[in-house]
């Protein structure tokens, strides 16, 4: 019987909700982590391709919020928040994401930065309320395209950083 458990693995609960995407940055961790950390950075790369960001307020902290504007290539404006769950330097950020403070449709991420070498391994696990608040989020948003453009522009930035050998 116990052989049998080991065997099957179930899918966690939430499963049927979650978007997982990963990405090997080349460039040391702490730099990764840092790229996510403050307003200065984050304002060159957030967001997916052709997309820009203007942000109104930002305290990194648990408890704090980054309260920004996402602007499309199509000149649409997308009002952002996010707060801050948990921060563990360089190796862990959790946060709440959605259109305004008190959102009931805003979803859990936790972002993972491992070593993998000289570079980063990144991880964003997003858990949805709700399977069909996520697979909206898929379907009408493109939301795996683009988280994957999102951490693409972060390898770009970050290693446009190593490359220069300097912080600006």
């Amino acid at each position: 019987m116990a052989g049998a458990r080991q065997e099957t693995r179930a899918e966690p609960a939430t499963a049927d909700r979650e978007i997982v995407i990963s990405r090997v940055i080349s460039a040391p961790r702490e730099l990764v982590f840092e790229a996510f950390t403050e307003v200065r950075h984050l304002s060159r790369w957030w967001g997916p391709e052709g997309f820009t960001t203007t942000t109104r307020s930002f305290e990194f902290r648990v408890g704090g919020e980054w309260d920004f504007v996402l602007h499309g290539p199509d000149g649409t404006d997308y009002t952002e928040w996010i707060t801050w769950t948990e921060i563990v330097p360089p190796e862990r950020i959790a946060l709440l994401h959605g259109e305004s403070r008190g959102d009931a449709n805003a979803f859990e991420s936790v972002l993972t930065f491992e070593p993998d070498g000289t570079a980063t391994r990144i991880e964003m696990h997003t858990v949805f309320p709700t399977k069909e608040l996520r697979d909206e989020a898929v379907e009408k948003y493109h939301a795996i395209e683009g988280g994957r453009q999102t951490l693409s522009n972060l390898a770009a930035y970050v290693t446009e950083i190593v490359r220069k050998g300097v912080e600006d």
